[in-house]
């Protein structure tokens, strides 16, 4: 259990906690909220011991190991999955070990290093590396990369990849969703709910969040104040505190009724798609916790642009990529005004690809781009921050755009985005990564764009930023194509979803929910069969069930169903006793493995060689057993969705 009791902690003269109070009970999942700049990283640190409490007392078992996704850049020569290794210091430890015994010839050291390795999962420690990163987005093929060939994204994740190999008892994660697409999102999310020791995870992410804590610790006043249950349960009573106060209480009812306004306009589409369905609910319980964002530091919305009345921008029979490398082919794409398209699919499918193709950022392989005669773009993505000039504070980028507006309205403009006084005058060198981006949104807005092409929108931002951005968006009159993990604000802004995915764009009838069902039968399909994924994606029934009472058409139509049914299930069941075998084959190997390991003459200098081979065959039979049961229960929960 970990405690912190009165807790004081300070950066420079600013005070961060003050008389803080907390109790963590192994095992649970706790998420750590709160504005930017309010603690949490700091509170991170503090549990790590890289700084000392000003005043108060901690207490952390001292057995318990602690893994924590570093901040800083991943830098090393080494490959991405030997960086991954590094993760756990044990298993390296012990092959130093192994390597100096058989230095040494030294047998008798060498087998109880090699029990040692049994006993720490060493023999798979690889596989499971490399399951990681492929969990996270990296290809077979950059495996062996070097760290420092990596771009900055993509390092982060290594990072968080060598979080979780470490063993751990506590595990400490800041934002580690900041990099990660939607489909490694969905996936870490799953690790996560399964990991059994104790999480505290900061995170803007509030889907996330929602789906992988028990407990929500909010740093709010310098204080750490516990609720039990997710984000959503926090968001709710919070909320109905914060409604109590007379204060708020003018704020909220403007609040509602916007909400309620949005809500009336929207439903008359409600009937034309389950997302629209989908999204109605969540407005209906954006108005039961609007109270918890009263004191929200931003407000601000999308002024209307110049009206169209034709299509803002259109792609013909286009083929998109780089270098002249089609990505996707022969894209038929039309904007018109007030589309709200939300863009799925795979990690490296090509989704930024038709975004920056459709901001001409990208040329053209072939076909035909043409945009509307009144067509003004707002574009965001994570290189516009890289643009910004670091030396000019946000005041002073606006004043650039709009020369003659007055310093009165370019104040009250960005105090919408929290820059006030003196904030808004200050160089954005010395500004956090969220800050950055806040200014970057700023300057989209001021812009009035008719055409908004969102890449990543939320990333640094915080979850009342998040909140603001998502309201302001639901009022925005133009036409929206956007990408982006956070499913809280897909399911809000957008109306329609597609999928961009081996090589073509087309729409995607679903939700959030089937999309997650299509990349969970997508992932299981190997890369190199488009046919056989093409046919795993087709939607199938299988749920037939013969009623009495039919007519003897009806009936023989309703048999004939069930025979199609079983017989797309006959190649699973097949293929589930075929694996059944292999595993039972390997098992009896792996046994005759075992017990001629435990002979001690294999141990001797004469049978040296012998001895390295039964090892690595030990490893690649463990290997092939976990690869075959991982399929097993792949097919085994296909087969449990088929009820005939």
């Amino acid at each position: 259990m970990i405690t912190l009791t009165d807790i004081e902690l300070r950066r420079g003269t600013k005070v961060l906690l003050e008389n803080a109070e907390l109790v963590v009970h192994p095992g649970q999942h706790i998420g750590i909220i709160g504005a930017n700049g309010s603690g949490k990283s700091s509170l991170f640190k503090l549990l790590m011991g890289q700084i000392s409490a000003d005043a108060g007392e901690l207490f952390i078992p001292s057995d318990w190991r602690i893994a924590h996704m570093a901040q800083e850049l991943a830098n090393s020569e080494g490959t991405a999955v030997d960086f991954v290794l590094d993760g756990d210091p044990q298993i390296r430890t012990i092959e130093r070990a192994i390597e100096k015994a058989l230095l040494d010839d030294d047998h008798n050291r060498l087998a109880l290093e090699y029990e040692k390795m049994d006993s720490a999962n060493g023999f798979d420690a690889h596989y499971r590396a490399e399951q990681l990163l492929h969990g996270l987005g990296f290809a077979q093929s950059e495996l062996e990369r070097p760290v420092n060939s990596f771009s900055g994204g993509w390092r982060i994740r290594l990072n968080l990849a060598q979080a979780l190999m470490s063993p751990s008892d506590l595990m400490l994660l800041d934002e580690p969703t900041n990099h990660l697409d939607l489909d490694a999102t969905l996936w870490l999310e799953q690790w996560l709910k399964s990991y059994s020791g104790t999480l505290l995870i900061i995170s803007h992410d509030r889907d996330f969040i929602d789906n992988v804590v028990d407990r929500i610790v909010h740093v709010e006043h310098c204080k750490t104040n516990a609720y039990k249950g997710n984000y959503s349960t926090f968001e709710r009573v919070r909320g109905e505190r914060l409604a109590l106060q007379q204060a708020s209480f003018e704020k909220q009812q403007k609040r509602r009724k916007e909400v309620e306004a949005f809500i009336t306009r929207f439903k008359a589409k409600a009937s034309k798609a389950k997302q629209a369905q989908s999204r109605v609910k969540e407005l209906a319980r954006m108005e039961e916790i609007a109270p918890a964002h009263i004191d929200s530091p931003f407000y601000f919305s999308f002024a209307s642009g110049k009206k169209a009345h034709s299509a803002l921008a259109n792609l013909s029979q286009a083929n998109l990529g780089y270098d002249n490398q089609t990505i996707l082919s022969q894209v038929n794409f039309d904007l018109q005004p007030g589309t709200r398209i939300g863009l799925l699919g795979p990690n490296g499918a090509g989704k930024s690809t038709l975004i920056s193709s459709l901001t001409g950022d990208l040329d053209l392989v072939n076909g035909e781009r043409v945009y509307g005669e009144n067509v003004k773009i707002g574009y965001f993505a994570q290189h516009q921050l890289e643009v910004l000039d670091l030396q000019a504070s946000a005041f002073l980028h606006l004043q650039r755009i709009s020369p003659k507006s007055t310093d009165q309205e370019l104040r009250n403009f960005l105090g919408g985005f929290d820059f006030h006084g003196d904030k808004a005058l200050e160089p954005i060198k010395s500004f956090s990564g969220g800050e950055k981006a806040r200014v970057a949104l700023a300057l989209i807005v001021w812009q009035k764009p008719n055409l908004l092409l969102l890449d990543e929108p939320t990333n640094h931002l915080d979850l009342e930023m998040r909140h603001a951005l998502t309201l302001a968006l639901q009022g925005y009159e133009g036409a929206l194509v956007v990408i982006s993990h956070d499913r809280h604000l897909l399911r809000n802004t957008v109306d329609e979803f597609y999928l961009v995915a081996d090589g073509s764009v087309k729409e995607f009838e679903g939700d959030l929910k089937d999309y997650q069902q299509w990349l969970k039968n997508y992932n299981r399909v190997p890369t190199s069969s488009a046919q056989q994924k093409e046919e795993m994606l087709e939607p199938v029934v299988a749920e037939v069930t013969v009623v009495e009472g039919l007519s003897a058409a009806e009936k023989k139509l309703q048999r004939q169903q069930a025979a199609d049914a079983r017989k797309k299930l006959a190649p699973l069941t097949k293929k589930l006793s075929q694996l059944e075998i292999k595993i039972e084959k390997c098992q009896v190997q792996l046994g005759a493995v075992d017990h001629r390991l435990t002979d001690s003459e294999l141990y001797t200098d004469a049978n040296k060689i012998l001895l390295k081979e039964q090892l690595a065959l030990q490893v690649e039979i463990k290997k092939a057993i976990s690869e075959n049961e991982e399929q097993w229960f792949d097919i085994q929960q296909q087969i449990e969705q088929f009820n005939v």
